[in-house]
């Protein structure tokens, strides 16, 4: 019970990163072109603190996962963002499968795609950058 509760709690601050992520424009416009260099440090400690709970598949899936379940509840997924976290957690799981669940390289090497997955959420700049500029502007 008390891992379930651990990996959930991993799973919130994971969600709280990509939301300090999307509100940093808020602040002031220019957070929100340098929060991408805080994000990753930030998810690093929550995805190497969850690796050593789930020792298995499942550390990036179990945050990804939580967080796109959320953000498809909210209406927040576009599809470029479904598709890019999906495969960023396939390769992450993929890459600390090959390389071993219990080694530090593993996890280290794993960490690399899964810490892209901040960036999925700002990816329908790059795919639309039309109509995300019209939604701005609404």
């Amino acid at each position: 019970m008390k891992k379930t509760f651990t990996i959930l709690l991993m799973a919130i601050a994971y969600l709280a990163t990509f939301i300090l992520g999307a509100a940093s424009g808020a602040i002031h416009p220019a957070f929100y072109a340098y929060i991408g260099a805080l994000l990753p440090l930030l998810t690093a400690f929550i995805y190497l603190y969850t690796c050593t709970f789930i020792r298995s598949f499942g550390a990036a899936t179990a945050l990804n996962g939580f967080v796109l379940v959320l953000f498809l509840i909210a209406g927040e997924a576009d599809v470029a963002f479904i598709i890019g976290i999906v495969a960023l957690t396939a390769l992450s799981e993929i890459i600390r499968k090959s390389n071993g669940y219990e080694t530090m390289k593993g996890v280290r090497w794993s960490f690399l795609p899964f810490a892209l997955s901040s960036f999925t959420y700002t990816a329908h700049w790059w795919t639309d950058t039309e109509g995300s500029l019209a939604a701005a502007i609404e």
